[in-house]
């Protein structure tokens, strides 16, 4: 990984044939830092995910000190990456470069950070834990954790507008995906309404606020990933239904183990959800979980209608296995 930015650089900026058309791109070599043939698993991509985080967010040793500091506090601390994982994914079972997408992803990275900190805030929240360690606010202070949230937001969009390797129109197809992701159309109307839950709300209704809070970002990392790929439309449908049913599904699993684990294991504060209206609360866990079964499989069913990459491989499906994981593979079967 030392040789990033030249990576980047040599990947192709547009293309001219569908991917399924031709194996442009075969996958990097060992002489690239990557390995010749991509494991069976997503998990060396964390490390590539982790490590470009780093590398885009200012260090504590800039000033503003303590306001860098509490950026990269939730930003870099373990976590699952999905949200890059689910764009590099996408690109790998489009034949396309993982690093031509892996600066958007990490965009999307720094919007769900710059949410958790908001969402743990005293106003909203008023959670103690994240990610296994004290929340940004109690860290930092509240004021110190606004500034982080809105400064990750920002650093989001520039690493969006200045990603290497695509073209200027990708990084602005992907610019006004994410303001979109973001805006009171997304995951800000979400939460708005998470908040305020109405009286009697239907699982329906509750399923819309789940996809505006939590899947808009999945589905913006698809359809990002489609765009750089050269998708065609009939792909790119099967795809941004793939990333729909995702984010459904996690957003039911999040609300299951809310009401269900320990905050040790989870490394968060369980138990808010318990006054908002969530779909284990309108149809109770049983029902739930069927529902994720459901989401799980029509997600599977997706990404077989996409097909797999050059390789024969469906990196989508490994992609369930590193967010679901048993449930993925139980749904699968």
């Amino acid at each position: 990984m030392a040789n990033l930015e030249a990576v980047f650089m040599t990947q192709k900026a547009s293309r001219g044939a569908s991917p399924n058309d031709t194996c442009a791109h075969a996958p990097a070599s060992a002489a690239d830092g990557m390995p010749a043939r991509l494991p069976q698993d997503l998990s060396y991509l964390r490390a590539v995910v982790d490590r470009r985080l780093g590398l885009l967010v200012p260090p504590p040793a800039v000033h503003p000190a303590a306001l860098h500091a509490a950026m990269r506090h939730i930003l870099l601390a373990p976590g699952k990456r999905l949200r890059p994982l689910l764009a590099m994914a996408a690109a790998q079972q489009f034949d396309a470069g993982e690093h031509e997408v892996l600066d958007f992803g990490c965009a999307l990275e720094m919007v769900h950070a710059a949410s958790l900190i908001m969402d743990d805030l005293p106003a909203m929240d008023d959670a103690a834990l994240r990610r296994g360690q004290p929340t940004t606010h109690l860290q930092f202070g509240e004021d110190v954790a606004l500034l982080a949230a809105v400064a990750l937001v920002s650093r989001a969009f520039g690493a969006a507008a200045g990603a290497p390797g695509v073209s200027e129109t990708l990084r602005l197809d992907a610019v006004a995906t994410l303001s979109l992701a973001v805006g009171s159309l997304g995951l800000c109307g979400g939460q708005f309404d998470d908040l305020r839950p109405a009286a009697g709300r239907a699982v329906k209704a509750t399923e819309d606020v789940n996809r505006r809070k939590t899947g808009v970002l999945f589905t913006a990392a698809a359809e990002i990933a489609g765009h750089v790929a050269g998708a065609d439309e009939a792909r790119m449908t099967h795809l941004k239904a793939f990333a729909a049913h995702v984010g459904r599904a996690y957003q039911i699993l999040d609300d299951i183990l809310d009401a269900t684990a320990s905050g040790g294991s989870l490394g968060k504060d369980v138990g808010k959800d318990a006054q908002k209206a969530t779909v284990i609360a309108a149809l109770g866990a049983p029902r739930a979980r069927t529902l994720l079964a459901e989401h799980l499989s029509s997600a599977g069913a997706a990404s077989r209608q996409i097909g797999p990459n050059c390789e024969g491989r469906e990196p989508l499906r490994l992609f369930l296995d590193a967010a679901f994981g048993e449930l993925a593979r139980h749904a699968a079967a």
